[in-house]
């Protein structure tokens, strides 16, 4: 994609060799809950693989990435953990949180897991619907600081990365903190 593409150019996602609070910051703008999850108290794990769009040279919208060890019922297996999804406030609507969590799907494809999961707050379940996630019924807990589990309070959904897999039913324990 050429570094400043006219406003008609095809945006496309691109990955990011790192991504850092400057380019958060560049996407939602400097504040101490670019979010809207700080109420949670909870901490959260940096991703791994990074997908970004870029508009005008500017960073506008961002999916990471993280594969997870958790347990749905009695058996243990990993996920890949989606989360940092943002889109540029003066750029939502127009696809591009579609763009940028499909081509983080289609890496983690490559990853091995079964299924993608993430958490998100009420608003968004819609437009994840949407993307074809599910929400989950089931309280997930997830890890914490002090060797603290804890329910996580935000809407946990979750994707099928291969075929027609579904999720198995039981409990569900994600060992680590959430992405």
């Amino acid at each position: 994609m050429a570094e400043n593409p006219s406003p008609s150019a095809p945006l496309t996602v691109v990955r990011l060799a790192r991504y850092t609070t400057a380019d958060q910051g560049e996407i939602l703008g400097v504040g101490d809950d670019p979010f809207g999850v700080a109420w949670t108290g909870l901490t959260w794990l940096p991703k791994e693989h990074h997908f970004g769009i870029r508009h005008d040279g500017r960073l506008v919208a961002h999916a990471g990435l993280l594969r997870l060890p958790v347990s749905i019922g009695c058996t243990g297996t990993e996920v890949v953990g989606v989360g940092g999804v943002a889109v540029a406030p003066g750029m939502q609507g127009r696809g591009l949180a579609r763009l940028v969590v499909a081509a983080a799907l289609e890496h983690a494809r490559t990853m091995g897991p079964r299924h993608a999961l993430l958490f998100c707050r009420p608003a968004l379940v819609s437009l994840y619907q949407r993307l074809g996630w599910h929400a989950l019924d089931e309280e997930v807990l997830v890890e914490q600081p002090g060797d603290r589990l804890t329910a996580m309070p935000l809407r946990t959904m979750v994707t099928p990365l291969h075929g027609d897999v579904r999720w198995p039913p039981g409990p569900v324990r994600l060992f680590s903190l959430p992405m």
